[in-house]
């Protein structure tokens, strides 16, 4: 995402003086001030909260970097009000008035820190609902909108099957149907298990991620069949890199290993929030600068949405097996 210190630079580029008339002119090197609004928030029907960030990019007069220390060069400090409203088929169905949480875990950095204000409001999530955010500071309006993600169906693996097998030599998918409202869809198998260690009594519960890859719907209008494959292979070859401990002490600690649930994650983002990830991913063009995107109205920065869905699975007897013959130093028992 768009980082404060990059908005920041991109302010603080100074004018460039193409020639000097007089030894005795003087020139105004910045511009007046301009109170430019950096919003950030996605909003999630998995979540019965809202969370919005709102600072503020800034110039002045000195050392900027003593100026980024200070709490109200970047955080709105007082004079600021922001609701969200539900939206249906153009009437407004409830309105939502932020309120203010201070956060001491900021890291550390150029800007204030480790406190940070984050704006939120409870809030009961409504599908086929669009949610328009306004914030007030002064005579200012900043505004965006976006469409809630809808929930949606994976398909494969099927709910009816309880375990999950991982055959050697052969291919796998991951099948879903669109969500309503979803572009980006990011599907990511969580292989969860369980550590009994020498010098510990409490069992240790962990998990590895294999990233399958990202897919994109070719509209927003949800019902499209969708998957992802997979080689079935590569789950004991990514078992065996991951899941052992860099340090071989803490590798030889392991008495044993077993297997837990496998969770099949699809993670959805929203148009805008696509349009956003699409705009700042790597380029692998020799021309390196790529415009900015954002849909906030009077301000900069990205409102969205995005959803998670997931379905849980036991990890098949077969699988067992295959894990023990061909990743034995893995130690698993089950």
């Amino acid at each position: 995402m768009l980082s404060m210190k990059k908005i920041l630079l991109l302010i603080l580029l100074p004018l460039t003086v193409l020639c000097v008339v007089s030894c005795e002119e003087e020139f105004e090197i910045n511009a007046p001030y301009q109170d430019i609004t950096v919003v950030y928030g996605l909003i999630d029907q998995g979540d019965d909260s809202i969370f919005i960030k709102i600072n503020k990019a800034f110039l002045g007069e000195g050392d900027v970097m003593e100026m980024a220390k200070i709490e109200d060069s970047s955080q709105y400090v007082t004079g600021l009000q922001a609701v969200i409203e539900e939206w249906n088929n153009g009437s407004m169905v409830r309105s939502y008035s932020l309120d203010t949480i201070t956060l001491s875990n900021k890291e550390g950095g150029t800007f204030y820190n480790p406190y940070q204000i984050v704006y939120y409001t409870p809030y009961e999530p409504g599908e086929n609902l669009q949610y328009r955010l306004k914030i007030n500071i002064g005579e200012k309006e900043v505004t965006a909108s976006t469409n809630l993600v809808n929930d949606f169906s994976i398909t494969k693996p099927s709910a009816g099957s309880k375990f999950i097998q991982f055959k050697p030599d052969t291919e796998g998918e991951v099948e879903w149907n669109s969500a309503a409202y979803g572009r980006r869809y990011e599907v990511i198998m969580r292989f969860k298990y369980k550590e009994v260690l020498f010098d510990d009594p409490d069992t240790v519960y962990t998990y590895i991620d294999w990233g399958l890859g990202i897919k994109k719907s070719k509209d927003t209008d949800g019902g499209d069949e969708m998957k992802i494959g997979y080689n079935n292979s590569s789950f004991y070859t990514i078992i065996k890199d991951r899941i052992p401990y860099d340090d071989p002490g803490a590798e030889a600690n392991v008495k044993e290993r077993y297997t837990n649930d496998l969770d099949v994650i699809i993670s959805v983002a929203a148009e805008e929030l696509n349009t956003y990830m699409e705009v700042n991913e790597p380029s692998n063009s020799i021309v390196q600068d790529k415009p900015e995107y954002s849909n906030i109205t009077n301000g900069i920065g990205i409102f969205s949405s995005r959803f998670k869905n997931f379905r849980t699975k036991k990890i098949g007897l077969e699988t067992v097996q295959d894990i023990k013959e061909l990743a034995p130093e893995l130690k698993f028992v089950f």
